[in-house]
């Protein structure tokens, strides 16, 4: 019997308990052996739960346990997250997370850690909640060469711009409705800001790269400028606005983004609604692949998290190996991407020819007092240039 330790009772912390707990035989069979959740960390008392009993507030009870063998964290942040987790590996703990704060910050040196130890640190819950895109990206797709990847990687941001799409809602309503649904926290500024997702393409990034990528270093826009009236706009061109997360293979490096994007029927994000999470990946050897699924929630997570210390039972004794060296790969300038803008301004259009050329005008029923356009393909600095000089805009969405 192989003996755990969860840290923090939380969403995720009691989900990884109630999947061990109802699908303990299947997960038995497939482990190889029976997985027991011998403690519990969390600064709370739960005199009612049927494990209150395992509930421990002190870590040093968990560490000074010969008999645990896996350390779960489900507490989420960086601090003390990441203490924890150095602390079981540096004593022979094999450690699960969901936290993608924790891994996209220290992903690369907790990694190392636990190869010199000979345990594992695996994180498939960290991007995409239950979607399973972590493992493949370290076992089935390590043949390729990894050109390009973008995703939906928010559930409550995809949630507010289907909700604005469907119901012409404006921001701060829409926002409001994800809070109470429980979709959006007290303090959404991690989700509409695109900070989530900066750290979740980070992740991916620094795995098909194999080396770290700051997540400080991407350029990450929210979603707080997106207004009902550019919803307007897209509904007359039959496009969605979607908040992507994406990353493209730039010569020797790669060059990563976050930012809203207008998207046409013929992307294969272009139908993913609600709550709901895609990531397309592209390799040079496979082509087009994507990965959908619940990328939030109680139970799809910690499945995830669940998956993990299956693997790790089954590979207790051995190191499973993941290429993600501590050494920084220098991301390439977003702005040396080519493509199109979606423009709202209120120049003329003699100051519109003048700056950016030829554009396709837009029309929208209602909107008025101003023009909207899409320009031709044109570079991040080609686009700056010429909104600097014409002025005047009132909205640059990107179009894919």
């Amino acid at each position: 019997m192989v003996k755990i330790a969860v840290l923090g009772y939380g969403t995720i912390g009691s989900g990884v308990v109630e999947v061990l707990e109802k699908n303990r035989d299947v997960i038995t069979r497939r482990a190889g052996e029976e997985i027991e959740v011998k403690y519990i960390l969390d600064l709370r008392e739960f005199p009612e739960d049927p494990y209150a009993d395992r509930i421990v507030h002190d870590y040093e009870e968990i560490c000074q346990d010969p008999e645990v063998c896996v350390v779960v964290e489900a507490m989420g942040g960086v601090e003390p997250a990441f203490t924890f987790a150095k602390k079981a590996i540096l004593a022979g703990r094999h450690f699960a997370t969901s936290n993608k704060a924790l891994i996209a910050k220290h992903g690369a040196e907790l990694i190392a850690m636990a190869q010199e130890k000979n345990v594992n640190c695996l994180f498939g819950a960290s991007v995409g909640g239950g979607i399973p895109i972590i493992r493949p990206l370290n076992c089935c797709l390590t043949a390729d060469v990894i050109e390009e990847i973008s995703g939906i990687l928010n559930g409550t941001t995809n949630y507010m711009m289907t909700k604005m799409a469907d119901e012409g809602s404006d921001f701060d309503d829409v926002l409001k409705d994800a809070q109470q649904k429980g979709f959006a926290e007290a303090d959404p500024t991690a989700d509409i800001e695109g900070h989530d997702a900066c750290r979740k393409i980070a992740i991916l990034t620094s795995l098909v790269c194999g080396q770290q990528i700051d997540f400080e270093d991407i350029h990450t826009e929210g979603i707080t400028k997106i207004t009902a009236t550019d919803f307007k706009y897209a509904k007359a061109m039959g496009r969605r606005i979607r908040l992507l997360g994406s990353s493209y293979k730039t010569g020797d490096s790669y060059c990563a983004m976050v930012a809203p994007y207008m998207l046409d029927d013929s992307s294969p994000l272009y139908g993913v609604n609600g709550v709901f999470n895609a990531v397309f990946v592209r390799g040079n050897m496979l082509g087009d692949a994507m990965f959908y699924g619940s990328g939030a929630g109680k139970l799809p997570t910690a499945s995830a998290v669940v998956a993990d210390v299956i693997d790790i039972v089954r590979h207790k004794d051995e190191h499973i190996p993941l290429e993600w060296r501590p050494e920084k790969l220098e991301l390439v300038d977003y702005r040396q991407l080519t493509g199109r803008y979606f423009v709202r301004t209120t120049a003329q259009s003699a100051a519109i020819e003048k700056a950016f050329g030829m554009v396709t005008v837009v029309e929208a029923e209602g909107v008025t007092g101003e023009t909207a356009f899409v320009t031709g393909e044109m570079d991040g600095y080609a686009y700056e240039q010429a909104a600097e000089q014409m002025g005047d805009i009132l909205q640059c969405i990107r179009v894919k």
